[in-house]
């Protein structure tokens, strides 16, 4: 390998190359679960010197990496523990390139990261709607390349449907120039949307064009307490009935999720007493302040006449409507300070989820009594993060090794049969990686292999991912 390395640092240099010494920061996930061992580090600096670095490891047959932020939860962005993976980083690439207002559009490189976006967006006095909870840290392009959702997809839709373009270098180091800012381009095959949610296994998303939106006027959060998931999925139809496109957010938090938090973090305050379920919902108004407040109220007030919710709180300013975020947002953080926990990602149709929550709790709280279901999500889009914890004075480790692939088993039956997916926003990556080929339809994973193998023959790019 010391050709291939030697090639490398003189195509990017000392700063461009990290060999040897604490590469933890790469080589380890989020979640702590899949640590491995890199090769080196790569961190070019353009696309020019992506193209080197794929070009390079295709004539050395070298396997890569590629690694936005580091986020992700399903281990599709660090090496194996072979020492023979390249992590192919983005991080020196982080440039907004340009903000079109006239054409409502934002482009920036992979290594932008999310929050940089937006803000670049908002001093243009515009919109760019991709939001998550890792928004100060997770980038554009491993967003786009986990095809990431968040919590205003309800109106504004994924990170496909808020792509217009990319620039993407391929697993032989050629640069696809797709940088398009188009509405409408009806000239063949949609590559764009081959490369978005491919996770990197198909080439390296090295720049983005993206849609913007106007800057709603106002924005009016609150909570809702409901005494039960079908009363949640009721106010969602109110509120869909009275608000239409300006319900921007619907969250929902059981009662569990909301007891941990107050368990790990104390300190952030909770405005409703304990309920069965807590809803999230904020309206944006692009019109009128006035008018998207009234909408908020007239809505709740109905929803209480008609028995969907039993209290409510609206957020009087923005410092308690960013309080309101945080609350919802605060859930994993509390989950990973409380200890491994068994984790999914799950989407389902909305008039599934309530059969399936009761089927899965009830299963559960015979089969492993004392065990926590920490339940939350974006009900608005049918996306549940359906997490287990382990019984109180059970170590987690314990509890993960030896119930998590029984538990996994169990909720993926029951979200299949309700016509659901096992992954909703997270993506696949190697955690399942089996699960994907135990349940996907068979002729949809032979149309994936063979354009896995059309545009990386050798095999090279993120391997042992998702397929």
């Amino acid at each position: 390998m010391s050709a291939f390395l030697d090639a490398l640092h003189a195509r990017l240099g000392d700063a461009g190359l990290l060999v040897g010494g604490d590469l933890s920061a790469y080589e380890r996930d989020w979640r702590k679960r899949y640590p491995g061992q890199a090769l080196a580090v790569a961190r070019p600096a353009s696309t020019d010197e992506v193209a080197a670095v794929l070009k390079l490891c295709h004539e050395h047959r070298v396997a890569v990496v590629p690694q936005g932020g580091n986020t992700g939860l399903v281990g599709g962005s660090t090496p194996d523990d072979s020492g023979r993976q390249l992590v192919l980083s983005l991080s020196r690439m982080k440039r907004v390139r340009a903000v079109d207002a006239a054409n409502a559009s934002l482009t920036a490189e992979a290594g932008c990261v999310l929050a940089e976006a937006q803000a670049a967006a908002a001093a243009a006095g515009l919109l760019f709607p991709l939001s998550l909870a890792a928004e100060g840290s997770c980038t554009l392009g491993g967003n786009l390349a986990t095809n990431a959702g968040g919590t205003q997809v309800l109106r504004y839709g994924n990170a496909r449907e808020l792509c217009l373009g990319l620039e993407v270098v391929t697993a032989s180091g050629e640069v696809w120039q797709g940088l398009s800012g188009l509405r409408k381009d009806n000239t063949g095959y949609d590559l764009r949307d081959l490369f978005i949610g491919s996770e990197g296994t198909l080439g390296v998303i090295t720049a983005a064009t993206m849609k913007l939106y106007p800057q709603p006027k106002d924005r009016v959060t609150a909570l809702a307490a409901c005494g039960s998931l079908e009363a949640a999925v009721a106010l969602l139809g109110l509120a869909r009935e009275r608000a239409g496109d300006a319900l921007t957010g619907f969250e929902v938090m059981n009662r569990a999720s909301l007891a941990l938090v107050a368990r790990e973090l104390p300190q952030l305050p909770q405005p409703l007493g304990a309920a069965a379920w807590t809803v999230l919902l904020e309206l944006s108004d692009a019109e009128s302040a006035e008018h998207a407040r009234a909408v908020f109220e007239g809505l709740l007030e109905a929803a209480v006449e008609r028995g969907s919710v039993e209290d409510a709180a609206i957020a009087q300013n923005l410092q308690q409507a960013q309080a309101f975020w945080h609350l919802r947002e605060a859930i994993p953080l509390a989950q990973a300070q409380a200890g491994l926990n068994i984790k999914h990602d799950i989407a389902l149709p909305v008039s599934a989820i309530p059969g399936f929550v009761a089927e899965m709790d009830a299963a559960l709280a015979t089969w492993l009594p004392g065990a926590e279901v920490i339940d939350f999500g974006h009900l608005g889009d049918g996306n549940l993060h359906y997490n287990v914890q382990a019984p109180p004075g059970v170590a987690p480790a314990e509890f993960l090794a030896a119930h998590e692939a029984a538990i996994n088993e169990r909720v993926y039956d029951a979200v299949q049969r309700r016509g659901g997916s096992i992954s909703a926003e997270h993506g696949i990556g190697r955690l399942k990686r089996e699960e994907l080929a135990r349940r996907k339809d068979t002729v949809a994973l032979g149309l994936m292999q063979a354009i896995k193998k059309a545009l990386d023959p050798q095999g090279l790019m993120n391997p042992g991912r998702v397929l």
